[in-house]
């Protein structure tokens, strides 16, 4: 091979390099050259559809991040909306509170049990769950022991009394409930 031909090799066209044929230009029929050059465009084809591929595959990957960081941003628009109506009225509530002087406590009690009733709905329709300690068997998986308390009255284990409600989300622990738990007397 010539220096000539191979300086012809390592020129780059188009990013890729020419390719040479170093054979004597009267072996090569007229067939032989329409097909190096089908072949050739159809090199220049798939690199061309590869490269449009490749592009197309970048930009859904960036779409799909957008996409995923939107979702954590915005995942508790529902819920919040919800929540917001239990906001007003308990906004509306201090201000009948504040406006009417001779206002009784009962009609205080009968809107925050309202209000509250408005909020566990729309809690509860968000998958959340109140774990219900209250003379139950003490469960360290949904409960939390902040003490014992000696007693006859309810068999060792069960829980006596409740501090703080506990909850879950489906089946997953958000908080556990606060209790004490009776155990038998030393005596």
């Amino acid at each position: 091979m010539s220096t000539e031909a191979e300086a012809k090799q390592d020129k780059p066209i188009d990013g890729a390099a020419e390719i040479t044929l170093d054979l004597p230009v009267g072996e090569l029929t007229a067939a032989d050259i329409v097909a190096l050059r089908e072949k050739a465009d159809l090199a220049d084809a798939l690199r061309d559809k590869y490269a449009r591929t490749l592009a197309e595959l970048e930009n859904f990957r960036k779409r799909a991040a957008r996409e995923r960081q939107e979702a954590v941003q915005y995942a508790n628009q529902n819920l919040l909306e919800r929540l917001v109506p239990a906001l007003d009225n308990l906004d509306m509530a201090l201000v009948a509170m504040n406006a009417s002087q001779g206002g009784t406590v009962d009609a205080l009690r009968t809107g925050v049990e309202m209000v509250l009733g408005q909020l566990k709905g729309a809690l509860r329709d968000a998958g959340l769950e109140e774990i219900s300690a209250q003379g139950q068997a003490f469960d360290p998986a949904w409960h939390e022991a902040v003490s014992q308390q000696d007693t006859t009255e309810v068999p060792e284990g069960q829980v006596v009394q409740q501090l703080r409600k506990g909850y879950r989300l489906q089946q997953r622990l958000l908080r556990p409930a606060t209790v004490i738990v009776a155990r038998r007397p030393q005596g």
